[in-house]
Formats: structure tokens, C-alpha cells, sequence
């Protein structure tokens, strides 16, 4: 028999694509919504909500969103705010357009903002973040007599509590899948050890230099992958430096691991990083960026990282790291962390600015 906690994983996983290519999904909760996400909605994902929802539906926005939106302040009463939007507006192109700030449209009519969004509003936009989907999504309360005509149309049910406890689910059920040597310009006795959760695609790496699980204390980094950064060497920001830097001071050590996260763009994923890129190019900062974008400054789950550390067998740890927060999040999740070691990276010119709002917004200890 299939363990329960591994269907859950697999519902959610399946809701997550389903919501990813315009499919409508059912969210059992109180009361149970039918949802599909602004982002992707198309002329047939539309008409499939119509069909079982009970009455016209509202977008959900987080309030720094919404406000947007709305051309006004709005009191963030709740992690998500509800407007109901006119019918005409109801065309994809203009849903995109009202989910993604990087195309803005005047509005031709105002949205009315509701009292109150449904209770199951976090579970909502969460399963369009695990969709690295913008937060934006349309929710309608489901028909009582639908779920026969759900049914027919294929469309999937998750429950809304398995959506909320999905990110710390899927890194509790990391396992290694594969390991293999792997030698570096400098760092040649490295190797890589891959993980993932099941049903899900994906895959977090740790780069082992030496053998840090026989060290008493080895140097160990939580690195978020950033493609453009790694990968390209933009100058936006420090990520590729401090990512060679870190397996060289490892390297010179003679220990150490690397964790080498998918939570690109502290959790948003690549598209919506290079959305926040453009909005930078309009005058926010990292941290405003985000928010406009209706996601968190910072995204990342780190129980991701404690659970990869306990299958390597690293239990205490000194933390590469300029950002105190990570000192905080992998004690809380039960990693031993003996001190934090400082990275210099020098500004480029070009991330001045970044890495200024690194130190006044986010509180990385640069100097």
C-alpha cells in the first residue's frame, strides 16, 4: 500500500501542473473553491471554471499587489485580498496583464475590493507559487451539484491543508539518488550527490570537497542556484563569485560541502527573478521587486538543506555565510551551526546598489 503521506505529495505535484498549463483544480476546503491560476488562464480554462463554479469568480492578489492594482492603499488585513472584477475583464490577456506588474493596464473600470478573502486564499496562491506562477489566481466557491461534472471533466482535487504543508512535506522526503565524482578546477576530489522528493521533478545537489561528513566541524554553504549569475557571470549580483569562492576556501580547507539549492531567485524561480529584474531597471530595489510581484522578499525553505545535511551525515557545521538569517533558519530546523564565516565579495560596479539593499534590507553583514 502507497504511504499516505507520499499521495499527498503526489496530489499537490499533479494540482501544481495542472494549475501551471491552465487547467482548472478543485481545493477541498471550507468552502471547497474551484481555482486557475490568472497567469496561465486561456479561453478553455475559463469556461471549464465556469461550469462548476457556483457564482462569477474573484482575484486573489497579496495586498502589496492588489494595491497596485487598485492605484491605492489597501489595509493588509489578510495574506490575500479578493477584488471582483467587472465581466468584460474577464478575456486572458488582461488577467495576465493585472497578475504581472511588468505590463501594467489602466483598468477601465475599478475592481470592487471584498470585505474578506475566502479563508482557503494562502492555499490558493501557495499552489500558484509552487507553480513558480505569478500570485494571482482566480477563486470561485465550487458548485454543491458540480463535483459529478468536475469529474467528467478530469479536473483534479487537492486538499487545502496538503497545499500549506507541501514545501516542508517534500523536503522531509528528500533521498539521495545519485552520486558521482565529480573533479573541479581547483577543487579536484569533489563529488555531487543528488536528491529529490518523490513525484516531484526537483532535484537539489551537494557538492562534497574532501570528505566533510569526517570532519568535526567542516565549512558548509547554503547556495541558492542563480543561473544567470552562476552559470552567465551576470554583474546583477555576487552569486557566481561567492559560489567559486566557496568551493575554493573548501577546497583549501580540505573539507567542506556545498548545498546547492533550486530556490532560484530566493524561491521565485527564473522567470519571475528576470520579472523583478526588469522592475529593478524601473527604480525597486530587490526586496520592492518582489512584493510587487505579490511574492515574499525571500521565499526559500531551509528545511530543504537540513534534511540533505542529515543524509550526508554533517551534523555541526561552521556556515559560509553573510546573511544571519541562515544561521537562524538551519538552527531552527535542527542543524548545529558552531559560527558563521564571513564571504567578502567586492562590488562590481554594476550590483553596488544590490548588494547595498542586501545590507540594509535584508541585514548581510558585508563589511
Amino acid at each position: 500500500m502507497a504511504d499516505p503521506a507520499v499521495l499527498r505529495l503526489r496530489a499537490v505535484h499533479r494540482a501544481v501542473a495542472d494549475i501551471r498549463r491552465g487547467t482548472p483544480v478543485l481545493l477541498r476546503a471550507a468552502p471547497d473553491l474551484v481555482l486557475l491560476g490568472a497567469e496561465t488562464a486561456g479561453a478553455r480554462g475559463l469556461a471549464e471554471l465556469r461550469q462548476v463554479a457556483e457564482s462569477a469568480p474573484v482575484l486573489l492578489l497579496a495586498p502589496v499587489r492588489a494595491a497596485t492594482v487598485m492605484h491605492r492603499p489597501v489595509v493588509p488585513a489578510h495574506p490575500a485580498l479578493a477584488l471582483r472584477l467587472p465581466e468584460a475583464l474577464f478575456e486572458p490577456a488582461f488577467l495576465r496583464s493585472l497578475a504581472d506588474p511588468t505590463a501594467e493596464q489602466m483598468l477601465p473600470d475599478e475592481p470592487v475590493l471584498l470585505p474578506e478573502a475566502p479563508e482557503s486564499a494562502p492555499a490558493a496562491l501557495m499552489l500558484v507559487k509552487l507553480a513558480r506562477l505569478l500570485p494571482a489566481v482566480l477563486a470561485a466557491p465550487l458548485r454543491a451539484d458540480a463535483m459529478a461534472r468536475a469529474a467528467e471533466m478530469h479536473l483534479l482535487t487537492v486538499a487545502a491543508a496538503d497545499v500549506l504543508a507541501y514545501p516542508q512535506a517534500m523536503a522531509a522526503k528528500l533521498t539521495r539518488v545519485a552520486e558521482a565524482q565529480v573533479p573541479m578546477e581547483g577543487a579536484a576530489d569533489a563529488r555531487i550527490v543528488a536528491f529529490r522528493a518523490p513525484d516531484a521533478g526537483v532535484e537539489h545537489l551537494a557538492i562534497l570537497i574532501g570528505q566533510p561528513e569526517r570532519a568535526e566541524t567542516p565549512l558548509m554553504r547554503l547556495h541558492s542556484e542563480c543561473f544567470t549569475g552562476d552559470l552567465l557571470g551576470s554583474l546583477r549580483c555576487d552569486c557566481g563569485a561567492q559560489l567559486r569562492g566557496a568551493i575554493r576556501r573548501m577546497a583549501e580547507e580540505g573539507a567542506g560541502v556545498l548545498l546547492y539549492l533550486a530556490q532560484e531567485g530566493r524561491g521565485i524561480g527564473l522567470v519571475n527573478k528576470l520579472r523583478a529584474y526588469a522592475l529593478q531597471d524601473r527604480g525597486l530595489d530587490t526586496v520592492d521587486a518582489n512584493r510587487a510581484l505579490g511574492w515574499g522578499a525571500d521565499e526559500r525553505n531551509f528545511m530543504v538543506a537540513a534534511t540533505m545535511l542529515e543524509a550526508l551525515g554533517v551534523h555541526r557545521v561552521r556556515l559560509l555565510t553573510n546573511n544571519p538569517d541562515k544561521v537562524f533558519a538551519l538552527v531552527a530546523c535542527g542543524v548545529d551551526v558552531v559560527r558563521r564565516e564571513s564571504i567578502a565579495i567586492a562590488p562590481n560596479g554594476v550590483n553596488d546598489a544590490y548588494l547595498a539593499t542586501k545590507a540594509e534590507r535584508f541585514g548581510h553583514l558585508l563589511g
